[in-house]
């Protein structure tokens, strides 16, 4: 295709993006994030976002391609207002805030703040938020459910499956907790690889259920993502639960990528236990708190527990006293009485700045009528750029990456992941950079194009793939010489 073909098909794509754009019943929701500008992402200095702010408002042309909700979610506008809340709340009331509440004050107070987290995010996951808990962060929370969950018989069952390409931080979790436990990772851990994509690693159900039945009488548990972080492959989470669950295996699902990207319905699913981070598209900032769900089969207490025995009637887990039943939880006494459900696995008292942030983002969500709303326009985006990165690239430069994530959309979120040939990562991420487009890469070659449906237009989809048929343009040349 020539330069001008090129240039006549993004110009096409770009009027059909407006009118869709203008379209978009949710196109409100963008309004609601702080979309860095292209002079902000150039910027080496701290900026103050309250005098840029209503410079910038309304510029929609110097907003910078903000593709990367994958690994970093943008800061939704009410973040700033509601963390002053909190701040003038524990300027003004001091440790008052812990139980009394203010006037006028859209927030909790500090003791149920945890709760109304819970009921924001018990809808996004598909539970009832009894069986939630806003807590820890993903990793801390992995090693608390199998602390609770993983019970190994040395003699009989014993292994933890997971896949080859898990993120290093869940394989990390995994090998320790076999150590733990004084197991050897080499015989007692099974990591998944697809016969039929080796080096891309995107297993399919059959491959996933055939390796469960070929482990079967050995395995205690098993650890998948939701969506796989490398390939942006969202797996079949009801069917492979309930194949697991024939054979007595314990299912964890880490849902990283998952949580607030597409509609899940753990509960229904009979998913015994999941966890999460918040920060990539649920936007609760860097590091924030992370969440679990625990079925409340798996949680509930089987009898009265009684000062005498306050260790009967749950299940085993690792306790804090904000685990312990609100009742009881300032009388400072020794007996461990959980809080009902997932709530009860808590340990320490959660960073209440982490919880404002996290539910002013889930506020959000709920303003936008849910995931499966999100999940339409979603579906939409992701069609558009996959579309456009057929049609709207030059042949010699499509030629150069190839889309790793699975085609169907029912087995993916809004992540593409392209596989760009030896050599080109670095080039083609300097020159996205320097048209101001984020999107972050997975070394050694593939870059990961997540459009948002809560801030990002059908237009940034045109804006990437202009900037990156020129990134690949220039790089491929570059290598050439």
């Amino acid at each position: 295709m020539s330069v001008q073909g090129i240039s006549v098909t993004i110009a096409n794509a770009r009027e059909k993006a407006r009118a869709l754009d203008k379209d978009d019943s949710l196109a409100f929701t963008r309004g609601e994030f702080n979309i860095p500008t292209r002079s902000q992402i150039a910027s080496t200095q701290l900026l103050d976002t309250a005098t840029t702010e209503s410079k910038d408002e309304g510029a929609t042309e110097d907003k910078s391609i903000y593709l990367c909700g994958n690994s970093l979610g943008l800061q939704p506008k009410r973040t700033q207002t509601r963390i002053q809340q909190y701040l003038s709340t524990w300027a003004t009331q001091g440790v008052q805030g812990h139980f009394k509440l203010l006037d006028e004050s859209p927030l909790p107070t500090w003791l149920d703040a945890d709760d109304r987290a819970a009921q924001l995010i018990a809808p996004i996951v598909g539970a009832s938020e009894h069986e939630v808990a806003v807590m820890q962060t993903l990793t801390a929370n992995l090693h608390l459910l199998m602390s609770a969950f993983y019970k190994p018989d040395i003699n009989g069952r014993h292994k933890i499956i997971l896949e080859t390409k898990a993120f290093p931080s869940d394989h990390f979790a995994v090998e320790t907790q076999l150590r733990h436990h004084g197991l050897d990772p080499a015989t007692s851990m099974v990591t998944l690889t697809s016969p039929s994509s080796p080096e891309d690693n995107v297993l399919t159900t059959a491959e996933i259920l055939a390796a469960i039945d070929h482990h079967a009488s050995t395995t205690a548990l098993l650890l998948l993502p939701g969506i796989q972080y490398y390939t942006g492959q969202l797996l079949d989470i009801p069917t492979i639960t309930a194949h697991a669950r024939t054979h007595d295996i314990f299912v964890i699902w880490d849902l990283a990528h998952a949580a607030g990207n597409v509609p899940l319905q753990l509960h229904d699913w009979n998913v015994d236990a999941a966890a999460w981070c918040s920060y990539k598209y649920l936007n609760s900032g860097p590091g924030c708190i992370g969440g679990v769900f625990v079925h409340e089969r798996n949680s509930g207490v089987g009898r009265l527990i009684t000062d005498e025995k306050p260790e009967e009637g749950y299940i085993n887990r690792l306790a804090g006293w904000w685990g312990n039943d609100k009742r009881t939880r300032f009388v400072m006494a020794t007996k461990f009485h959980p809080v009902r459900g997932a709530a009860g696995f808590q340990l320490s008292n959660p960073s209440i700045l982490d919880i404002t942030s996290l539910t002013a983002s889930l506020e959000v969500f709920a303003a936008a009528g849910g995931v499966g709303k999100l999940r339409e326009k979603s579906l939409r985006l992701t069609a558009f750029l996959e579309e456009l990165l057929e049609t709207g690239i030059g042949k010699d430069e499509r030629t150069q990456f190839r889309v790793i994530t699975p085609r169907d959309s029912a087995q993916r979120g809004a992540q593409l992941s392209l596989m760009l040939k030896p050599g080109l990562l670095e080039p083609v991420m300097r020159e996205l950079e320097k048209r101001a487009v984020i999107v972050d890469e997975r070394r050694p070659d593939v870059i990961r194009v997540a459009p948002a449906p809560l801030y990002n237009t059908f237009e940034d989809v045109v804006d990437f793939v202009a900037a990156f048929g020129e990134a690949l343009a220039i790089a491929k040349a570059e290598i050439s010489e």
